[in-house]
This record gives C-alpha cells, structure tokens and sequence, in this order.
C-alpha cells in the first residue's frame, strides 16, 4: 500500500468512457483532477484504471523472491486517441457484419417459407374450390418436408459459419449466388402469382408438384454453391512466395484459384502459424554497426566556407555542389572501411554465440534442477496431510525463483525477453508440472524460436492488415501477381507463380528382360 503522504501529493485520475449505440453518438467524457503540493518533490503516484494495462518489470530475473499482485497503471492522451480509434474502428466492422447478417437472415426465411407459403395459400383465398389431395399428392408432402430438412441442415453448414476475417470488398460469388437465388424465387413469386392466384387453380396436386420443383431447384442452387465456394479452390494452381520484408524470412505455398483477398487471408492463416515471431531486437545490431562505422568519419573543407548568397545564385550550386562531394568522400570512406569490418563482425558473432552456449548451460542445469526439487517434494506431499499439498500453481511459484535469473539473462542475451512475461512463463511452468512433462519440454518454448501463435497476442496480434495492390483485389491470382500485407511494424510482399504444366510419358520394361551374367576376373575370389 502507498503511504499517506504520498497519496496527499498523489495524482487522481477519473476517466469516464459512455459508449453509445450509433457511431454519432460516441462521446468522450474524460474529467482529470491534478492535486499537487509545490513544497515537496515526491513524485506523482500513478493510479490505475480500468483500460489500462501493467507495466512489466524487465528486471525481474534479479528480483524475484515472491509471486505478488502489484501493478502500476497510467493512461496518457495517445492511449486515450488510441481507444477512441479502435471503438470507431470495432463499431464500423460490427455494422458491417451485422449488416450482411441481417440479410442473409431475410434471405434465407425468404427462401425457406417460400414453398410453404405455395402450398398453405390455396387453402386460405379458395379452400372450397380445390380438389382432394389424393395418395400421391400426400406422398409428395413428405418428399417436401424431407428435402427441406435437408437443405436448411446443407445450408448451416455452408453458410453460417463464425467469419474469419474482415475482407475489404465482398466474396464475389457469394453475392452473385446471393442474387442467383433472389432472382430465382422473385421469378417463381411471379409465374404462382399470375397462374395460380389469378386464377384461382383447383388442381391443387399441381400445385404441390411446383412447390417441389422449386425446393429441388433450391438443392441445386446449393450443390452449386459447394463447387464455387469449396471445390473450385482445392485444386493447387499457384505457387505463391512470401517474403518478410524485415529479415527475409521466407515461406512457399501452393494455393488454388482464389481472388487476391482470398489468398491474402490465406497467407495470413499460414502465416501465423508458420513464421517465426517479428522481433525487431535482432534487426538493431545491423543498423547500430553501419551507424557506429559511418560516426567516426569527417570531412574538412580545405578551401574554407562559401560566401553568403542569394537564394538564387551561383554560390548556392557551389554549396550544393560541396555538399554531394562531402557525402561521395563520407561513401568512399566507409567503403573503404567496409573492407576491414568482416573482422570485425566475424569476432562478434562468435563472441555472441559464445555466449549464447554459455547462457544456455546455466539455464538448462538451473531447470533441471529446479525440476528434481519439484519430484522430489510431490513424493514428500503424498505423505504428507491433504492441508499441506500444493496445486501446480503454487509448485510453480516455489521453484520459479531458483531459475529465474538464469532464464532472464538468456532471454536477454537471445534478444527475446518482450516476448516472455513472468506471468507467462509461470503459466507455462504449471502447464509442464500439470501434464508431468520433462525440463527439456518446458526450456523448447525458449530455446527453439517457435511459431507466431506461440507467444502472447499482445506482443503479434496486428489490429488491422492492409493489403497494397495494382490490380482489383477481387481479381483472381495470375502469374506475376504482386501484392503487400502490410502492418505496422513491416510488411509480406507476396509473389505468385503459376505451376507448369507437366506432360510424362509412359515407357515398358519387359520383366523377362532383367537377366545378368557374373564377370569372373583373375584376381576376384570366388
């Protein structure tokens, strides 16, 4: 708890976020009181809010003794521009799948109360006039309701399912299967309104007969439907690379006929379960190396400085003449350098490796014997009263401290200690105690860089994806295709290839024809 003289000089802040139902109707109500003494210097007290996350402590290897509960909170104007972006944001893509929601819903009772409403509208407007339903006509009710079942069943199936992504412009044969089946039951609407309302049909048989037709109709809008929507891009048509543009990993898959957003989304749920996560740590030590290389160069002007001039002139081309020279001299220089700085790097890769190998050593004793006292203390706890038996949590938070500072110094070494959090790396420890796995199952999350997925969403999950093309993203994938996923931090430049056609031929060996001598020579010992 914080001392009262500190709460005295602290800092209150009240936000108050009213969200309403329309994007007009979202207003921002924040009210901030500053309470400061001026005759103390003590710092101001950060209080904690209900959006605001907790600060990490990146030293927490050395200070590790004990799992607790404390967190500092702090909230700033960019956070606050940043949560009023992502409401805007979150609320234009729920209108818009609402929307479409809403009327696939209207189309599907549209199409589904349709052949009902053929068959119950007779007995409503002339129930007098119809003739008997006879055996067959009662047949054809069960063939009805069956095929109905059937197609609202293949329709769940299909179509109402949780959407994976939000694309930029809509599935194109998915709309027009949409108004393929709109068109479809207008037209039936129209041809029962004029030859069967109109004049009142007493053959009511007949009338059964075309409400079947239109629900066979419907199964063969479906089976369409499947061919277009699933069957169509099984087949692989494309080979498409997929470049990071940070570290140049690299990926190849092969992908179907798909329009370019499709195959965004594609390669997008390929990605985050194939590529390493993005970890701008390893890309410094390039920049910081040509930085340092190019800081120890200077040039000097020999001639003195140029004359004041006007803005035009010919004293200002002399200034920018000397300029390009400067920075030719300050290129060839650092060419020149270059020469001599392969030592350089070739001696600090083998002293981080080294290093690496060692860190690694310390870690790997460290967890295994953090996991023996772990054994050992679950076969002292069955002897044990039942008060006395720890759950995994609590196992976990007992031996974490005696790895802790080994595992830190190697995350930082490896450059991947934002990726982990103390509180992930207990959860994870649990998980291993849990299903009684081995150190090496636990250490493979930290040794071996794995998939996107692995990690935290925090630290990978992009809020939104912006895909860069020449061409219409609706267009389907040609050869040459080019096209950009771009986040914040770097971007996947994607590059299709079609896959050749391949011709064979067919060559027989006749099996009789396998037949062999031995070749005896002098010197070979039979």
């Amino acid at each position: 708890m914080q001392s009262p003289t500190v709460m005295e000089v602290g800092e209150e802040v009240l936000q108050v976020l009213e969200v309403c139902e329309t994007v007009e109707e979202i207003k921002e109500v924040i009210v901030t009181t500053i309470e400061e003494d001026t005759n103390t210097n003590a710092p101001p007290v950060a209080s904690s809010g209900p959006g605001t996350k907790p600060s990490q402590d990146d030293n927490w290897g050395e200070t590790t003794t004990a799992v607790t509960g404390t967190s500092e909170h702090s909230l700033s104007q960019e956070d606050i521009v940043r949560i009023t972006k992502d409401l805007e944001d979150s609320v234009g893509l729920d209108c818009r799948r609402y929307f479409t929601l809403t009327l696939a819903v209207i189309l599907g009772l549209l199409v589904f109360l349709t052949p009902l409403a053929f068959l119950v509208l007779p007995h409503i407007l002339w129930p007098e006039r119809l003739q008997s339903c006879g055996t067959a006509c009662e047949g054809l009710f069960i063939s009805v309701a069956f095929k109905l079942l059937i197609l609202l069943l293949a329709v769940w199936a299909l179509f109402f399912r949780p959407p994976r992504a939000g694309l930029p412009r809509v599935f194109v044969f998915r709309a027009l299967l949409a108004v393929l089946v709109l068109l479809f039951v207008v037209s039936y609407w129209l041809f029962y309104g004029v030859r069967i309302l109109d004049s009142q049909d007493e053959n009511y048989q007949g009338i059964v007969q075309y409400a079947v037709s239109l629900v066979d109709a419907l199964l063969f809008i479906h089976y369409l439907a499947i061919v277009l929507l699933e069957l169509r891009q099984l087949q692989p048509c494309f080979s498409v690379c997929v470049m990071r543009s940070t570290d140049g990993e690299t990926r190849h898959y092969n992908l179907g006929q798909l329009s370019i957003q499709r195959a965004a989304l594609a390669i997008l749920e390929h990605y985050y379960c194939d590529f390493s996560v993005h970890n701008p740590a390893l890309l410094s030590a390039s920049k910081s190396r040509a930085a340092k290389h190019l800081a120890g160069l200077k040039v000097y002007n020999v001639d003195g400085e140029f004359p004041a001039a006007p803005a035009e002139g010919p004293g200002n081309n002399a200034a920018a003449g000397l300029a390009h020279s400067q920075s030719r001299a300050m290129i060839a220089a650092a060419a020149r350098r270059r020469d001599s700085s392969h030592n350089e790097l070739y001696y600090e890769e083998a002293e981080h490796e080294r290093r690496v190998r060692k860190r690694r050593a310390r870690l790997v004793v460290a967890v295994e014997e953090a996991f023996t006292h772990i054994k050992r203390m679950q076969e002292e706890e069955q002897k044990k009263a039942p008060g006395d038996v720890m759950d995994p949590r609590e196992a976990a938070q007992a031996i974490f401290p005696s790895m802790a500072r080994a595992l830190q110094k190697y995350l930082r070494t490896t450059k991947q200690q934002h990726c982990h959090s103390m509180e992930s790396i207990q959860q994870h420890l649990a998980f291993c105690i849990t299903n009684n796995m081995t150190p090496k199952a636990f250490l493979e999350s930290y040794l071996t860089p794995g998939p996107t997925l692995q990690y935290s969403r925090d630290h990978w999950l992009a809020r939104q994806w912006t895909l860069i093309s020449e061409a219409s993203v609706t267009s389907g994938l040609k050869d040459g295709t080019v096209f950009l996923l771009k986040c914040v931090d770097f971007s996947l430049v994607v590059t299709s290839k079609k896959i050749p056609y391949i011709q064979m031929s067919e060559e027989y060996i006749d099996p009789k024809s396998h037949k062999f001598v031995l070749r005896l020579q002098s010197e070979t010992s039979v």
